[in-house]
């Protein structure tokens, strides 16, 4: 489950934070009458992500085992790619996206209400469609079943509201650069723990073999349904029975990616970024 909150708490603050800049931009410039159509762009995008995640979730109840396995698999697959180039892109470009989205919608403004439209769409979009792809693909994951990586989902994303509106606000000051720093190393872990369940599913969909060369089995020290087996799988997708490709993968993804993530730290560029602590206000 903490996996999970882990997930909508961090693409829940990046969405939450693009709508304070475009949304506090447009109060400090006395352009309020530009909120109805940004408002309404925002509104677009989260309900095309939630219609997103409902494809997913129901539109594959049809479908055989293998195929829903191989399409689970792949999704999983993709949904890690584009999670890792979010975490890098964030970690690189965080500094510089009040400066990017000003630009953005002072084209906008100077386009006309389709173009505010558009850009608040596409600013939000992106991250909901992520987040909707990475969610559902960790929560299959992890849930077997169970309501918890959901709810945990949930919890995230209603908390990254919370601070998001606190931020607007001017009630609560953190250091975004370490905060995201953090987060991004571990949803790299999480990733790669969704990475491994899905080069399972492709197993057992046989587009890939070597479904029966176990790596290791520890179910006798660590069963799937106690609480600490239950605890280890909802935080790192943790399988004691892994095959071979499984961990192969799973350690080629998590080791360099981590270190990549982790080597740069102590650059002059991220010290002017861990200064920034508070990147949107309305005051």
């Amino acid at each position: 489950m903490f996996g999970n909150y882990l997930i909508g708490l961090r693409e829940g603050l990046e969405a939450s934070l693009v709508v304070c800049i475009l949304v506090a931009y447009l109060v400090k410039t006395e352009r309020r009458d530009a909120l109805r159509p940004v408002w309404l762009g925002i509104g677009i995008a989260c309900g095309l992500s939630l219609a997103f995640g409902a494809m997913l979730e129901f539109g594959t109840q049809e479908l055989t085992f293998e195929a829903q396995e191989l399409l689970g698999g792949s999704l999983s697959i993709v949904s890690v790619g584009l999670v890792t180039w979010m975490v890098f892109w964030m970690k690189r470009t965080a500094r510089h996206l009040k400066a990017e989205l000003h630009g953005k919608l002072d084209t906008a403004l100077a386009m006309g209400t389709g173009a505010l439209v558009a850009t608040a769409f596409l600013a939000v979009g992106r991250e909901g469609l992520e987040t909707a792809l990475f969610v559902w693909a960790s929560v299959r994951a992890s849930g077997e079943g169970s309501s918890a990586p959901l709810i945990g989902v949930l919890l995230g994303i209603a908390t990254a509201i919370v601070l998001g509106y606190l931020f607007y606000r001017g009630a609560l000051k953190i250091n975004l650069a370490k905060f995201f720093r953090w987060t991004g190393g571990m949803l790299v872990v999480v990733a790669a723990g969704v990475l491994a369940y899905g080069v399972h599913d492709l197993q057992e969909a046989r587009f890939l073999g070597g479904l029966n060369d176990r790596a290791f089995d520890i179910s006798a020290v660590v069963p799937p349904d106690s609480w600490y087996g239950t605890l280890l799988k909802g935080v790192f997708n943790f399988q004691p029975d892994p095959t071979v490709l499984q961990l192969s993968v799973w350690a080629l993804y998590l080791v360099p990616v981590l270190a990549l993530f982790l080597v740069d730290q102590s650059r002059p560029a991220d010290k002017k970024q861990s200064s920034d602590t508070t990147p949107v206000s309305s005051g």
